[in-house]
């Protein structure tokens, strides 16, 4: 009884580990979401900034409670749009200085004039939002915080110095607390977010014929995996291979006439795959391991493929592209998209050995975007630009869809060429397929039975292209 508790114990606390990653996984792709990104950096670095002025002006005069209302928004323009229009540091201080100056130089001259009237001077609060427009402009610190801080020392009293001087240390506090978070974390987010950048090193490629459709050669597929691993330092290509075992009857009655041919096949086999896991070696410039399996089976099941993914700690695997009878996956490639483990099917239409010029087609800045954006790196280099776009049905959507371009590339060091077009996917691709060695789609496997049914994949649209598809779908943590 004491050994079946303790089995229950461990069983739960197993499945409560799983649970935790599966929820921590949830959480870090949420993050991983620009957007999300973004408003969680406001929700967390905005109050402790205000905050650290907010201490700051009470233990010295010089900050005034009277610039908390624009430094509090013009943080929030930083932080919500990094890469904005008003989310340049110089122009942030600057902006609020010189607003803060021109109210200063406005009510100054009201009072010469004896202009002034009231509790606050109307034609000083004119002459301080001209003031501050003319001076902005001119300077290009063109910046809506700066009208405010120029409204805003009206009110200060005989204060106005003090004013000005507690404007420029907060909102240089605040700018270059800014650019560390920008230039640390922000921009460096491919490398601490997105787990492609990080991982998808070790490739496993099962190179049994009966893995892919038919004119599918799996040593293009190997060349092709050995291009990504080959890109990261830590790197490695595993070539698996099956070799079909007989059993029961069938293998009794065949040993009777050649007893030594099941293993003269399987010297010869792992002999054909040695030497061209050395050719790979010497040609990419990335390790590569033999691994060769018996299996009773005609063709290598997805389990055997799996269990020895997971055995060889590879996180990619990258397999031949095949169909079923109805167009669709074939069970193989839906029983692989099933795993944890990120999976490439590839499909050929050439012998190709580089593949340097690369589309990357996305329909938004999610985490399968962002895996075939850095798969699409590893292939360009830094040499040549990746392709990357998005198709749109309304000329209307176009500035949403650039920002969603811009987004999604700005994470990764690399070059880029970005476009929108007015025009359906498959269409598009058909027409400039002859242009790039590769094209990224996604799996799709991310979207509801009722939408694939609504709109197939993308890569079922598109069978005839002169390019290589490369079909990424991305694991189901567990």
């Amino acid at each position: 009884m004491l050994e079946t508790l303790r089995a229950r114990l461990t069983a739960l606390g197993r499945r409560l580990r799983r649970l935790e990653r599966r929820e921590l996984d949830a959480v870090l792709r949420w993050i991983e979401r620009t957007g999300n990104l973004l408003h969680l950096s406001v929700l967390v670095f905005v109050p402790l900034l205000i905050g650290a002025v907010t201490w700051f002006s009470n233990v010295t005069p010089i900050v005034s409670f009277l610039l908390f209302p624009p430094l509090a928004s013009g943080t929030y323009t930083l932080f919500a749009d990094p890469e904005g229009r008003y989310s340049d540091p110089w122009t942030f201080v600057g902006g609020m200085t010189v607003g803060a100056c021109c109210g200063w130089a406005a009510l100054a001259v009201a009072d010469a004039a004896s202009l002034h009237s009231g509790t606050v001077s109307a034609a000083g609060a004119a002459l301080a939002i001209f003031f501050t427009g003319a001076v902005t402009w001119a300077l290009d610190f063109e910046e809506p915080t700066a009208f405010s801080t120029a409204l805003l020392v009206l009110v200060t009293g005989n204060a106005q110095l003090a004013y000005v001087l507690g404007i420029v240390v907060s909102s240089s506090f605040v700018a270059g607390a800014f650019v560390v978070w920008r230039d640390r974390f922000y921009e460096q987010r491919a490398r601490y977010l997105y787990q492609t950048t990080s991982g998808d090193d070790h490739v496993l490629v099962p190179m049994s014929d009966g893995c892919g459709a038919d004119g599918v050669d799996p040593a293009t597929v190997a060349r092709f995996a050995a291009e990504l691993a080959g890109a990261h330092e830590a790197g490695k290509v595993v070539l698996f291979e099956t070799v079909h075992t007989e059993s029961g009857d069938e293998k009794t009655a065949e040993s009777a006439d050649a007893p030594d041919a099941p293993d003269d096949r399987t010297a010869e086999t792992v002999d054909a795959i040695e030497r061209f896991a050395s050719d790979l070696e010497s040609q990419y410039d990335v390790p590569c391991e033999v691994i060769v399996a018996g299996d009773d089976r005609a063709d290598p099941s997805a389990r055997l493929v799996l269990q020895t993914a997971r055995a060889q700690n590879c996180d990619l695997i990258v397999t031949p592209y095949a169909e079923d009878d109805s167009g669709g996956l074939s069970p193989f490639i839906r029983r692989l998209f099933d795993s944890e483990i990120d999976v490439i099917a590839f499909r050929a239409s050439d012998d190709r050995e580089r593949w340097q010029q690369v589309l990357v087609p996305v329909r938004g800045a999610g985490d399968t975007a962002r895996a075939m954006v850095d798969f699409a790196l590893r292939l360009a280099g830094r040499t040549r630009p990746v392709g990357v776009c998005t198709c749109i049905k309304r000329e209307s959507r176009r500035r949403r869809a650039e920002n969603t371009l811009a987004n999604l590339v700005d994470a990764f060091d690399g070059r880029f060429d970005t476009h929108v077009v007015t025009e359906p996917v498959a269409q598009y691709l058909s027409r400039v397929d002859s242009q790039y060695d590769v094209v990224f789609l996604g799996s799709s496997t991310d979207r509801s039975a009722a939408s694939r049914f609504v709109s197939p994949p993308t890569f079922e649209k598109v069978s005839d292209l002169e390019a290589d598809v490369a079909i990424v779908h991305r694991g189901r943590r567990r």
